[in-house]
Formats: structure tokens, sequence, C-alpha cells
């Protein structure tokens, strides 16, 4: 049999045709999707549970000029694969190469770029709404998934568009998964009801065999409005003005091509229900689809081949940390927005389930529950990466510190992340903390100095954010004991020997091992900052007092970060002295290996010693006469 899939350069292809050679495309599809996650890394289970719903939408829907919206967007490789970008995809997630989620930027078929969850039925109304202001006849298709329904977002945009009657098509894309196992009553409520027999039983006939009764009509009537009421899943979207429809098999394409092709031409809100499962066709992702949500690359004959790291990541020392505060301070609380394996609390909620909570896909209400924990005497810590505090920051400002509430953020993948690119980059938390009353702030260096930060963080009564990389750390020796250190005390880590052109560099965090590098080429004087807020004001007052200039460096955007606290520091004082701030760029930084992100926003070691020659020259050029 030949191949259809090296055939298929859009939908329009595929939409040539026969219905019957869709199965075929599903596997060659499945199969180049196992392939290439195994050679690049990336998303797998996630993918291979949409194959088939993705070959249906663009077959049934007349793509791009239809808009199809994903829900977070780690489920869009078929998606690419099929819209021109299959060549492409073997450099998915690298410099220069696919994103690994959609992009408006990347093709026309990405109508919308996502990558934090719940987004696709508020973007998705709004192009639906557009097209009837502008007279366009189009349909407008969200596909969310089971895990992100469980944010807010989704039914603030479910109650506006079922308000609205416009012609939207929200796509439930119910895999009983998000990341980690599914939270919340919405899940409980779908597993039940879908596997009630009585539920099963009113969907194939109840209704049908009352209806033939002439004298029971009117009871029929009421029958079916009673039953439905308390076992079908589509009351709750009923209520909220959509048409439900479902729930149906996601892995059967003429079932999903004929249920498609009737819902595209109905007027109003429509909800469909389809039911998929996570990993389809690959065992080892069906068995395990957590252990094989994020991958990197490994032979799928063998699967994923669990190897000890050669030292132990931040996020290990965070989950570490947390057991062992635990058992000393039976006040810890975990808190996690469905991050329970990306932010390290796989072990804690084993050893600590009564203190555990996964809150499900909703950053605000998990800032906010915090909050109500401190109320009462708990101390709750907020295991969360940079990027998804963004969508709590609100709750952060008036539920958190303006009740100068103890709670710990543990703020993960701070800075640059690498593959996921810039819906992901750590980038903008040190400016966005800073700025807020009560808040301490602070930057560990190292894995040792990270769980030093995290017990200050913790033993402090107010709130408190340490902030760590993703990956791995320079490899320091890490104390075991709960030791804080003093707040707002940078630390210097190396002395310029030279009494002519001075330079000292204060490095905030992770930067300063690259900083180390750079102050050996100039012989700098290097500072370890440790905290952004409060900034160590003495020790940038005495650095900018003897010495020439001072550089800043920083894994955070320049706008409002650490430099710019230092920049304050030293105008309140009224001491001026030259200063180079060096940080990530004003701009999105794409996806790529983390090590070559850094170096080309100059913040390797090369590269912070090249911004030192640029502004300030050698020191044979550039110095102040000693004095007399």
């Amino acid at each position: 049999m030949d191949a259809i899939l090296p055939r298929i350069e859009s939908p329009l292809n595929l939409r040539a045709l026969a219905r019957s050679d869709l199965p075929q495309v599903a596997r060659e599809l499945r199969a180049f999707l196992l392939s290439t996650v195994a050679a690049t890394g990336g998303h797998l289970s996630s993918n291979l549970g949409t194959v088939e719903l993705t070959v249906a939408l663009h077959y049934v829907f007349d793509t791009p000029r239809d808009r199809i919206v994903w829900d977070v967007g780690h489920q869009t490789y078929a998606h690419k694969a099929l819209t021109g970008r299959r060549a492409a995809m073997a450099k998915l997630r690298q410099w220069d190469g696919p994103s690994g989620f959609p992009r408006r930027s990347e093709s026309e078929y990405d109508t919308f770029g996502t990558a934090h969850s719940s987004t696709s039925i508020s973007a998705a109304l709004g192009m639906a709404v557009a097209a009837k202001l502008r007279g366009e006849k189009r349909r407008c298709v969200a596909v969310i998934g089971d895990g992100a329904m469980s944010a807010g977002m989704a039914f603030e945009a479910l109650n506006n568009a079922g308000a609205s009657g416009s012609d939207l098509l929200v796509i439930l894309n119910d895999n009983e998964m998000s990341i980690s196992e599914p939270v919340g009553a919405i899940h409980r409520y779908l597993a039940k009801v879908l596997s009630s027999s009585l539920y099963n039983r009113v969907r194939r006939g109840g209704k049908e065999v009352l209806s033939r009764l002439p004298p029971m009509q009117e009871l029929a009537k009421r029958w079916e409005e009673h039953m439905k009421g308390m076992v079908l899943p589509g009351t709750l979207f009923e209520e909220l003005g959509f048409n439900y429809i479902g729930p149906i098999d996601g892995h059967d394409l003429e079932s999903l091509c004929a249920t498609l092709a009737n819902v595209r031409d109905m007027k109003g809100p429509q909800f469909l229900h389809v039911i998929t499962k996570k990993g389809y066709g690959y065992q080892r992702a069906e068995d395990d689809p957590i252990l094989y949500h994020g991958v990197g690359r490994f032979d799928p004959a063998q699967g994923i081949v669990a190897k000890p790291p050669a030292r132990p990541a931040y996020t290990q020392v965070f989950g570490d940390w947390l057991c062992d505060m635990a058992d000393a301070d039976p006040r810890l609380c975990a808190v996690t927005p469905a991050m329970r394996e990306g932010s390290g609390l796989v072990r804690f909620s084993q050893e600590h389930p009564n203190r555990y909570f996964d809150v499900g896909i909703a950053e605000q209400h998990a800032v906010t529950f915090a909050a109500g924990l401190a109320c009462e005497g708990m101390r709750p810590v907020v295991a969360i990466y940079s990027t998804f505090l963004q969508r709590g920051y609100d709750q952060l400002i008036h539920d958190v510190a303006l009740q100068n509430l103890p709670v710990t953020f543990a703020i993960d993948r701070a800075g640059v992340v690498g593959a996921d690119g810039p819906t992901h980059i750590g980038a903008f938390d040190l400016s966005y903390l800073r700025c807020v009353p009560n808040m301490t702030v602070m930057a560990p260096s190292d894995e040792d100095e990270c769980r030093k930060l995290l017990t200050t963080a913790f033993r402090l009564d107010a709130p408190a954010a340490v902030r760590y990389p993703r990956g791995t750390g320079p490899g320091a020796a890490i104390d075991r004991a709960l030791t804080a250190l003093p707040v707002g005390k940078g630390v210097v880590c190396r002395r310029s020997v030279r009494r002519a052109h001075r330079i000292a560099i204060l490095a905030f965090g992770a930067p300063l091992a690259a900083a180390l590098e750079a102050g050996e080429a100039h012989d700098a004087t290097v500072a370890n900052m440790r905290f952004v807020k409060p900034l160590d004001a003495g020790l940038v007052l005495e650095l900018a007092r003897s010495h020439d200039a001072l550089v800043t460096v920083e894994e955070n955007v320049v706008a409002g970060g650490a430099g710019s606290a230092v920049a304050e520091a030293l105008a309140v004082a009224g001491v001026e002295t030259p200063i180079l701030h060096l940080g990530l760029p004003d701009e999105f930084i794409g996806h790529g290996d983390p090590a070559f992100l850094l170096a080309r926003c100059g913040l390797d070691g090369k590269g912070i010693a090249a911004a030192i020659a640029r502004r300030f020259g050698p020191a044979e050029a550039w110095s102040k006469p000693a004095a007399a």
C-alpha cells in the first residue's frame, strides 16, 4: 500500500482524499509523530491522543478560512505536519525550527498563539463575533482539554459565548488527563456520568421506547428532562446556552467526520464532547501518559530509560527541601496548579498527602487558596512556574501582599527555559515582584544557596519569593541543614587586585558563574547579591565608591529588574558612577537550547566580558587617575 502522508502538503490534499483513506493517514501520521518526537524531544502523549481529531477537523472544515484554536497547543504536532511543516519538524523546538506550540507568525493555519491553558474559547469567540461583524461566513472552533476546563477563564468564556448566541463550536477533548492526574469536581462529574450504566442505557434508547406509547408522551418528555438533569454531562453546558452533542469516540474517524460535518452547519453555540486516550497507539505512552507527556530524545523500541542525573536539578533541590521542611514544621502546606511532576512535588505528595493540594489549572485560585491557608496559621508554599505566576498576579498583590500574609512562592523555570520558547520563559518575575510592597525577592546562585534561601523565605512572617532556573546548577555541595541566610545581604565572591580600572560585577542568581568567568577576564570584583528585594544597598554603595564602574547581571528583562534596583539605590544616595545593565533583551526570545540562547543574549561568561570591553574598553585605556 502506497504511503499517503508524503503527498499531503496542506489540508487541501487531505480533503481531496476519500474518507476511507483517513484511517491510513492517521496511522502514518502517528508513526511520523512518534519517530519525530523520539528524535527531537517534545510533547508526546498529548499529540498521539489527538491524531484522529486533527485529521477529522482539517478534513471537514475549510481551514485556514475556518478558524481552529487549540487550547494550550502542546497537542498540535499533527496539525503542523498536515499544514506544510512536516519536513521542518526535524528541527522541532530548536532554533529556526517549528515551535512546539501554535504561532501566528509561523503559519496561517495557526490562527491564535497558545501555550498557557484555557484561552481557546475566549479567542475563538472573539473570532466568531468578528466574523459576524464583518459579514464573513466562517466557522470558529475551540479545542480544549478537560484539564484546561478546570480554569475559571474557560467558564467565563462559556458563559459569555452561550449568552451571545454566536456561531461557535467548542470541542471538549476529554482524555481524563491534564499533565498530572486530573483533579476537581468537573473531572469527577464527567467520569461518573460517562461510566454510569444508567447513562448508557438512556443514550441507547430509553427515550425512544417510552415515546412509542402515545398515552405516555407527556410522561416521556418529563422523564427525559428529569433523567437528563441527573445523568447527562451536557446539562451543565446546555444551561450555559450550548447545544451539547456527545460524547463520541475521538479515535473513530468515521464517527468524528460525520458528527463534525453535521455540527459544522448548525447555528449558535455548539458543544461537542469527544473522548480520547492520551498516548493512543503507543502502548508505553498509553500505560504511562505522565512519563511520556514531555520527553527528551529516546528510542521508541526501548522506551524511556531513566538515567540518574549527574547532579540534582533545582526542581529536585526544591522537592527535597520541601519534604525536609514539612517534617520539621507541621504548618507547611504545598500548593500547585496542576504541576506536581514539573515542580518536583511527587515525593511530597506521597509523604504528606494531607498537606498536598493540587488545585488544577487554576493559578489565580492557587494563590488565593494559599492566602486563606495563611490566614488560619498554616505556612503555604506555592510551587509554580514563573510564567504561570503571571496569571495570578492580581491575587499575589491583592490577596497575599496587601494583607502581608506568610506565603512562600517557589518560582521554577525563572529565566531562559529553552525549547518551550517565549510562552514559557521566566523573563519578567523580578520586575513584577520587586515593585510589590511587603514582598521579599531572592535569587539563588547555586543549589545549596537555593535551599538556604527557601528556608529564609519560609521563616519570614511575610510574603516571599525564591526564583530559580530550569535544569541543573553549577554542582554546589548541598548542606541538608535547614539554614537561613541574613535577609538583604549579599556577599563578595571575588576581589579585583588592580588599583585602576576597577569594575564590580553585581550578579543576581544563576548568572553568578558566568559573572565569575567574566571577572577573571577583566580582573573584576564579583558580588553575589542574593536578594533583589530588599537590595543590599550598603554593599552596592561600597562597591560603587571603591570601583570605577558597576555591571549588573540578571537572567530577567533589564526593564524594572534587579539592575534597575541598583540604579535606584545609587540615585537615592546621590552616588554617580558609570553602570552597565546586562539582562534579557527587550524582545520575546525564541525556542532553542538554553546555553545557545543565553550566549545569544550575551549572558554567558564570554558575552558578559565582551559587553564590558565594548562599554568600558580594556583596562589600559580607561581608568581614573590614582588618588594622591
